[in-house]
Order: C-alpha cells, then structure tokens, then sequence
C-alpha cells in the first residue's frame, strides 16, 4: 500500500490531484486521484485519505448531427482510398515524385501521410461536389 507524507507546512489538501481527461478516447480507463488532508486536534493520526475514482459514464447524450455524420463519413471514405492507394504499387513511384515537389514549398505536407490525407480528401471532396 502507498504511504503520502505531507510536508509539515501543509494544513489542509482538498481536491483532485489528477483529473480524468473527458475528451480522450481511454477516458473509462482514466482514474482520478482524489485526497483529503486535514491537521485536527485529535489522538488519530489518519487524517489522510487517498481515493481514486473512475468516470461514470462516457456515452453520449445527444443524437448525432448531419455534420458529424457527414465528418465521419468522409473521414472513413478517405481513410479506405489512402489504404487502397498505399498498397497499389503502380502510383507509388509517382505519388513519392508528386510529395517530393510540394513537401518543401511554404504549405507543403512534410509526411507522406498527411500528403496522402491531402490528396484523398481532394479527391473525395471533388467526388462529392460533382
């Protein structure tokens, strides 16, 4: 079992010490570190407490939107291309000449991923306006 000593000057601790972060996709596996400190004028020495807590839920409440579905639509679209198209040997060659010439101009992409990602949601975009 852990053991906190407090430093001597400390009266009193209230509080989360580590916060669990909502946002992140490991938000369930995520633990709060709650203590509890207290210099109280008694014969108990265990004025201390630690507790760890887990959030209690992280389902959505709210439906989702036509602009969240629209965002995860494309994002599945693309991510599929970018596959198909990493594995297709024929573009490889020049798909590296095409990075090669933007990667070092002002908004060039400086990984072929994100270079990837470019093209694919050009294309994808192009796809969906005409």
């Amino acid at each position: 079992m852990a053991k906190v000593e407090w430093a001597d000057a400390i009266k009193t601790v209230s509080g989360a010490l580590v916060k669990i972060n909502k946002k992140s996709p490991h938000a369930a596996d995520q633990k709060m570190v709650l203590a509890t400190h207290r210099v109280a004028p008694t014969e108990n020495t265990q004025c201390s407490n630690l507790y760890l807590r887990g959030i209690t839920s992280v389902t959505r409440t709210t439906q989702l939107s036509s602009k969240e579905l629209a965002a995860r639509s494309r994002f599945m679209t693309v991510s599929a291309m970018i596959k198909a198209r990493k594995a297709d040997l024929s573009k490889l060659t020049d798909d590296q000449a095409a990075f090669a010439a933007q990667r070092d101009l002002p908004n060039g992409k400086k990984t072929m991923l994100a270079y990837y990602w470019l093209v694919g949601g050009a294309e994808y975009d192009e796809a969906q306006e005409g």
